[in-house]
């Protein structure tokens, strides 16, 4: 079983908007899509861009150094779909967004 990890709270990331957290000292970004949170990798896996940085639209995350898309529930890139950021369970507890690597 997974060891969960408390992040923030499910009101510190805005709708459409993303965190980035240091997670049992790997970088992770979390994602609220209205309400629903993800984790992924922090890094592009194209030049290690901020994943966390980069815009959001639907459920698509655009790395904002060269433009790489992801989706953002499954980590595939959207031009490669074999390409895939790891991603990260993610629970809400009690209002505490945990995740575990």
């Amino acid at each position: 079983m997974a060891d969960f990890v408390a992040v923030c709270r499910d009101t510190d990331i805005a709708n459409h908007a993303a965190k980035m957290f240091v997670v049992n000292g790997k970088e992770i970004a979390v994602y609220n899509l209205a309400g629903s949170f993800y984790a992924t990798q922090q890094a592009c896996l194209h030049r290690q861009g901020p994943l966390a940085d980069g815009d959001i639209a639907n459920c698509t995350v655009t790395c904002p150094w060269h433009g790489w898309e992801y989706d953002i529930p499954t980590g595939e890139n959207l031009y490669d779909r074999k390409t895939k950021l790891t991603t990260y369970p993610v629970q809400i507890e009690n209002g505490e967004v945990k995740v575990a690597v």
